[in-house]
This record gives structure tokens, C-alpha cells and sequence, in this order.
């Protein structure tokens, strides 16, 4: 008879253990301390610029960028502008939000992400839908490329066409930007291409997406940016620039760390952005 009592109490505990477990998709920290999503935006909404990371196929992380767009738009101007679409497609994006083209024919022209569909797309209609200016801040990518095989100086012999899609040269640089000198030592192998060219490369990423910010700016507004975790992590890239650019802007970016147990993260991994946004490593990728 005891021992079936003692089961019996043995499955009723492991229930409402199982009851009380909370599986977390994600948690934002400030400072290593656990906020929720809505003092996050809070946080957001105090600053000049956001550069939120992302994993580019983690639909999480691009289901909290849209739910930040959705609430920052309610407390005041909000701009917005994407890595992932070059200047050279700046037209192509205000004609689409303007209404002039629709979106089937802007999808067959500019070029798009592959998961641009289930992951930037609802921010679009979103800026369409609440009439939110939206700024192709990237490099076209066969520039960025060119400066990976041939180098940084190539660019002045550019044509005016091709420098009007392009920040001012020269380009701001140092090694000591955070993440750089890991690009090189990465290159360090060959690939084919000289390491310190591939690292301008980047860094012409990260200054043209910085002055399309800085140059788009509205008084009282908060621009969101959306790009990969690398240009803004652990304050380099965009966020270099953009100190070096625009220093009285206050600049806040959102790291992203990928876990399969938040629970084995320690102090020193919440470090590297103004928020760190902590997403499972094992969710579903889009691409």
C-alpha cells in the first residue's frame, strides 16, 4: 500500500514540476540583469539610433525586430533602414512605398534576400501599411567586392554614378575597430584575396550603412537598423562609425547570443551591446 502511495505522490510531483517549468524562446539583459521585452523598448526608445543584431535565418530574432518596429512606431517618428538592401535599390524601395510600384514588381526587380519573404517582408508592409520612411543603407555588394580583390584606393577611379551610391572617400579605418582584427587573422590563410582587402571590404559595409543612418536622421526621431550581429556587436562596425561620424547621437545596439540552455550563460557572455538578446541556438532557420 505504501508503495503505491509513493508512486502515486511520485507522478503527481513529477506533473506539477512539469507544470511549472517555463520554456523561454527569448530574454533580453541589460547590464546582465534579466528585462522584459517592453522595458527593452523602453530602453530602444530613449536612444537616437537602435542597431539591432540578427542572425539573418533566426525567425525569432526577426519576429522581435518586427514587434519592436510595431511598438517604437507608437511612441513617436520612427525610421527605419536594413542591411540587406543596397543603396543602388533606394529608388526601387521609395516607389514601392510611396505606391507607385507594387509590391509583385518590386520583389521581380530589386535584389532581394533569399528569406526576404518570411523574414523582412512583414517589416516592409509594416513601413508601407504606417507610412514609415525606410533606407537602403548598404553598399551595393559587387563594390564591396571589388575592394576585396583589388583594394580600398580602386574607389576613386569609380564614376560619379558609382560614388553618389557610395559614402565619402576617404573611408575612416583602424584594426582596433572591434572584430577586425579577427576578420584578418581569418584571412590570414589566403582565400585568395590580400587579408587587409577583405577587411576594408567589411569596413566599407559598416561606414556606408553608418552614413546612410547618420544622413537620414530626423530630430526627435529613433532610426532602427537592422543588420547581421557582426557589424554592430561588441560596439565596432556601424557602431564605430557612427561615433566617429555622428558623435552626439546616442547609439544603442542590441547583441544577440545564440544558446541551447540560457542557463549555462555566464556574466561574461551578457557583454558586447547595450542589450544582450538571448535566442535558442537550436530554433528553426529560415534559409
Amino acid at each position: 500500500m505504501q508503495k503505491h502511495i509513493f508512486l502515486i505522490l511520485s507522478v503527481f510531483l513529477s506533473i506539477h514540476l512539469a507544470a511549472q517549468e517555463e520554456l523561454k524562446a527569448y530574454q533580453f539583459y541589460q547590464d546582465a540583469t534579466p528585462i522584459s521585452f517592453q522595458e527593452a523598448i523602453d530602453a530602444m526608445a530613449e536612444a537616437d539610433i537602435v542597431l539591432f543584431g540578427e542572425f539573418h535565418d533566426h525567425a525569432m530574432v526577426h519576429w522581435l525586430q518586427l514587434k519592436a518596429a510595431q511598438r517604437l512606431k507608437g511612441r513617436g517618428n520612427l525610421i527605419m533602414g536594413g542591411e540587406f538592401f543596397e543603396t543602388d535599390d533606394q529608388l526601387l524601395l521609395d516607389e514601392l512605398l510611396s505606391g507607385i510600384t507594387p509590391m509583385k514588381k518590386f520583389e521581380s526587380e530589386a535584389k532581394l534576400w533569399p528569406n526576404f519573404e518570411t523574414d523582412y517582408k512583414p517589416i516592409i508592409q509594416l513601413a508601407i501599411d504606417s507610412q514609415i520612411t525606410f533606407i537602403a543603407t548598404n553598399i551595393p555588394r559587387r563594390y564591396a567586392s571589388f575592394v576585396a580583390r583589388n583594394g580600398i584606393d580602386t574607389l576613386s577611379s569609380f564614376s560619379d554614378a558609382a560614388r553618389s551610391l557610395m559614402p565619402p572617400l576617404p573611408m575612416p579605418f583602424s584594426m582596433e575597430t572591434p572584430g577586425y582584427q579577427a576578420v584578418y587573422d581569418m584571412m590570414g590563410g589566403g582565400h585568395g584575396m590580400e587579408p587587409e582587402n577583405f577587411v576594408k571590404a567589411q569596413a566599407l559595409k559598416d561606414y556606408t550603412m553608418a552614413f546612410n543612418i547618420g544622413e537620414n536622421m530626423e530630430k526627435k526621431s529613433v532610426f532602427l537598423h537592422f543588420n547581421g550581429d557582426f557589424h554592430s556587436a561588441d560596439f565596432g562596425g556601424v557602431y564605430w562609425y557612427l561615433n566617429q561620424l555622428y558623435p552626439k547621437l546616442k547609439v544603442a545596439s542590441i547583441k544577440v547570443v545564440q544558446t541551447m540552455d540560457e542557463e549555462l550563460l555566464s556574466p561574461d557572455e551578457l557583454v558586447g551591446g547595450d542589450i544582450i538578446l538571448v535566442v535558442p541556438g537550436d530554433f528553426t532557420s529560415t534559409h
